[in-house]
């Protein structure tokens, strides 16, 4: 565009103002927003020439607009957008006017003052007389088409697919508002065209009254394809469809009944338009006020004005609107009394008879899990499961129950329980139980109390009574949740034909008969709830002997192979411990306590801990001051959580494990405990695998003997600083690698079962069964050293076996074997056991220590009880072992 077609911005914002505009540049970026820092002053104060001036004076600015509102005068803007203009719009908008009585006012409007935007829109500006300008709103909308959608709106959809997405057909700017004006041009529209004045200017604005507006308006009202939803308060009644051959005296009225019969009194219909038919109040000479048959799904009246019975801007159907016009009101007791007159009129069918719905006893047969396993359960070796179980499955069939009755409610529901329809409902020694994940994806279990009970059967049973209906005066079932106190009588029983949940795995496992659990889920042959903590792979039909050495490859020589262990042992017994959650179910009995220590900071311990929570899930709880919160801690963690590994991480520096509570739970098959907070008393499984961490950690009393030890040592000054490990940042390479090693876990377990599941008669006290299976396992995979050092390690990291160790040697080599009183053992200062601020016992607290030790070995010697009948007192003698073969003491 040269200089003589370049607009004088300059001059036309002289004319704007000299019109009474308050005029203020515009960006010339296509946001079509005020280029000032800040245009709220401008929203009460008029811009002045002098900002005219330097705004527009250098000829640079390509765009010029007006602050509507009562800054200028109280103007407002009639907008309809470009698409619109192209749909025809301000043509059907015309003709209204012209059939509404409003045609030369809508002409007065449209050729005040109009301007055309660069998308084909068209502004029409006009001074409001006699109140202030209205704030922004839009008159007309409609919903968006699927070819109209942006990138964004797809997405929207994608994510919330009830979403409306809308077009603006048109709308008004008024108070507070901006509009670009012509002749604004260049860059100021995203286009790059310009805005053209299509008729009059600043100075021909129409004046209009308020009610002529409003009249304006509501032309374009008339015309939104988006009206209000129809409100509850004029529709209250619910879509219920009725027995056959019934009909609602509300229905049978909207079906019989034309509008004019309705609301003839109140409007009179001025023309008809395809579906849509305009009204005019009674007394209003022009315009309209109300329009019927606009909306798509449903005759419904459309009311504009304020002036009448009807709320505004309210979509009516004919038999609320003949609600509101007989009875005056629009409530539940309106409804009631206007159907009753309908009906009284003929209209509507006689009331349905009532009928209790009944609801068949289920048929099925429930299972208590003891049967062979479910071929169900067994996945399709096509199949992988690439993330954990939905827990919270709905049943593809709801049962639905009726609970007028209590007693029947009760026994209904205990017909739903045996028939197995409630999904992820199980029970266990306390009663009905459900299993869910947390924030993090764990597994836990919930007990259920009365509110959860209650809440669960809300979620998976159509609960009703059967109840009048006052809109049919028939009966109707009306959806109620269990009174709490029928899920309380629910929860006392001593019994429920539910599944029992026996324990929660998070990866493959062996049952008993040697075969695996790999589908995510219950298991029925196990009463096992497999919720798998990584991506399952897919397992092979058969295991090759290529398939475990990489499975060896994959979990000794690249996820272990940077890790100090002290000895072959200890790699041994970590990799006996991290295959015990495969094999726990396969193997009777407890599993000893896991025990990894290093020699400092930095060792790798606590990332040999976090393995267990990569593959499997860890749960973990600090370690407790004392025996009293160390048992409330254990019940907490086995009754709610489903890890199978449960870890008390960084115990203090050089501490002495010496807890009988510890010894107790390591030793029993199950746990009983009073839970915190309750009277009641519960017992579990004890199939959790327990790990300790720490530095420089020992045992004490009968906690040596129930301890694997993982030893670790990386002979160096700063174990921190050690770098160039084979996978790398062990953490991140189990983010990407923890599916793949689990795989490698069960690959070696399940080589080991195709291989004749031979195990290696190894003792460990309690648990030797677990002890021989993993020696089995091991010694198939051909790593050595399992158990090897375990007698040498117990000694050496239990401190009361050396102390005890250390006074029997000295007592046999000083006293020798005589029976000796405590006063004569006292004589042996430098290592008879002390107490524990360092003083030496008196004879009688000696005397029960040797009592709680009497014919225990420590290394070849124990203590014997010798009574003096002559002394009346008890004396002690040391005896050493002597091999049976030889005849010969073991040194």
């Amino acid at each position: 565009m040269n200089d003589e077609q370049t607009p004088d911005l300059r001059v036309s914002a002289r004319e704007l103002h000299d019109a009474g505009l308050c005029v203020l540049p515009v960006k010339a970026d296509g946001t079509k927003a005020p280029d000032v820092r800040s245009w709220t002053p401008y929203k009460v104060n008029r811009s002045t020439p002098e900002e005219h001036d330097d705004w527009f004076g250098d000829g640079r600015r390509t765009g010029i607009g007006v602050v509507t509102g009562a800054v200028s005068g109280n103007v407002e803007l009639i907008e309809f957008e470009g698409r619109a203009i192209e749909e025809g719009l301000l043509d059907e908008v015309t003709e209204l006017a012209e059939n509404s009585g409003l045609g030369e006012l809508w002409k007065a409007v449209t050729t005040g003052w109009a301007d055309r935007s660069p998308s084909g829109g068209v502004h029409f500006k006009v001074i409001v007389k006699g109140r202030p300008a209205a704030g922004n709103r839009k008159l007309a909308s409609r919903p968006a088409r699927e070819d109209e959608y942006t990138d964004q709106e797809r997405q929207r959809l994608r994510e919330r697919p009830n979403s409306k997405i809308v077009r603006v057909l048109a709308e008004t700017r008024g108070e507070g508002g901006f509009v670009v004006v012509a002749p604004s041009h260049g860059p100021t529209h995203p286009s790059g065209k310009p805005y053209v004045r299509m008729s009059g200017g600043p100075s021909t604005m129409t004046v209009v009254e308020p009610e002529d507006l409003d009249a304006i308006y509501a032309l374009c009202q008339a015309h939104d394809a988006m009206p209000d939803d129809e409100k509850a308060k004029t529709a209250p009644r619910p879509r219920r469809e009725l027995p056959a051959g019934h009909v609602r005296p509300g229905d049978d009225f909207e079906n019989k009944t034309d509008w004019p019969q309705i609301i003839g009194d109140e409007f009179d219909p001025i023309f008809t338009r395809g579906r849509t038919t305009y009204w005019r109040r009674k007394d209003k000479p022009q315009g309209i006020s109300a329009t019927t048959g606009h909306a798509s799904d449903r005759d419904r009246l459309y009311v504009f004005t304020t002036s009448t019975a009807f709320e505004s801007e309210t979509p009516y159907d004919k038999f609320a609107a003949h609600t509101l016009l007989t009875e005056g009101s629009i409530t539940s007791d309106a409804f009631k009394r206007a159907a009753a007159a309908l009906r009284l009129k003929g209209f509507g069918s006689e009331p349905p008879r009532e009928r209790l719905r009944s609801v068949p006893r289920q048929a099925g047969h429930f299972t208590d899990g003891s049967s062979a396993v479910d071929p169900d359960s067994v996945p399709d070796e096509h199949e992988t499961s690439d993330a954990g179980p939905d827990l919270r499955v709905v049943a593809p069939a709801r049962p639905e129950l009726d609970i007028t009755n209590e007693a029947d409610a009760i026994d209904g529901l205990l017909d739903i329980m045996r028939a197995d329809q409630l999904p992820d409902l199980y029970k266990r020694s306390s009663g009905p139980c459900w299993v869910y994940e947390d924030d993090q994806g764990n597994p836990l279990v919930k007990q259920l109390g009365t509110d959860n009970l209650r809440a669960y059967l809300g979620d998976h049973v159509t609960t009703y009574q059967v109840v009048k209906d006052p809109l049919t005066e028939g009966t109707k079932e009306v959806r109620e949740l269990f009174m709490p106190k029928t899920c309380g009588t629910i929860l006392g029983r001593k019994d429920w034909p539910l599944l029992p949940l026996r324990g929660i795995v998070t990866s493959p496992v062996v049952r008993p008969d040697g075969s695996l659990v790999q589908a995510p889920g219950y298991d029925r042959g196990t009463g096992l709830y497999m919720h798998p903590r990584v991506p399952l792979r897919r397992l092979q039909p058969q295991v090759s002997k290529e398939a475990v050495e990489r499975a060896k490859d994959i979990v000794l020589d690249q996820m272990l192979a940077d890790f100090p262990f002290v000895a072959n042992s200890d790699r041994a017994q970590y990799l006996g411990a991290l295959l015990s959650p495969i094999v726990r179910h396969y193997v009777p009995g407890p599993t000893p306590l896991v025990v990894i220590t290093g020699t400092s900071q930095a060792s790798g311990k606590t990332l040999l801990k976090d393995v267990f929570g990569r593959l499997y899930g860890l749960a973990e709880t600090p370690w407790a001051e004392n025996d009293a919160e160390l048992r409330k801690a254990i019940t907490a963690k086995m009754w709610d959580c489903g890890d199978p590994v449960i870890a008390m991480d960084n115990l203090p520096n050089g501490h002495i494990i010496k807890s009988p509570i510890l010894s107790s739970l390591v030793t029993s098959a199950t746990w009983s405990d009073r839970l915190l907070g309750s009277t009641s008393s519960v017992t579990m499984p004890n199939d959790r695998l327990w790990v300790l961490t720490g530095n420089n950690l020992r045992t004490g009393g009968d906690n040596g003997r129930r301890t694997l030890w993982v030893r670790l040592d990386p002979d160096c000054p700063n174990p921190d600083q050690r770098d160039n490990f084979t996978v790398g940042d062990l953490r991140a390479w189990l983010a990407d690698n923890a599916s793949t090693v689990v795989a490698a876990l069960v690959t070696m377990v399940r080589g080991w079962l195709a291989d004749g599941a031979k195990t290696i008669n190894t003792r460990m006290g309690d648990y030797s069964s677990w002890a021989s299976v993993i020696a089995g396992i091991l010694g198939y995979l051909q790593v050595p050293g399992w158990l090897a050092d375990r007698g040498e390690a117990s000694t050496a990291l239990d401190d009361e076996a050396q102390e005890w160790a250390a006074f029997l040697t000295d007592w046999h080599q000083k006293i020798g074997t005589d029976p000796v009183t405590t006063k004569a053992l006292l004589g042996l200062k430098d290592t008879v056991p002390q107490l524990h601020n360092g003083d030496l016992p008196s004879g009688k607290q000696l005397g029960h220590w040797l009592k709680a030790r009497q014919g225990r070995y420590f290394e070849d010697l124990k203590v014997v009880l010798v009574y003096d009948s002559h002394l009346k007192q008890n004396t002690w003698r040391v005896e050493q072992h002597v091999d049976k073969g030889t005849g010969r003491a073991e040194r």
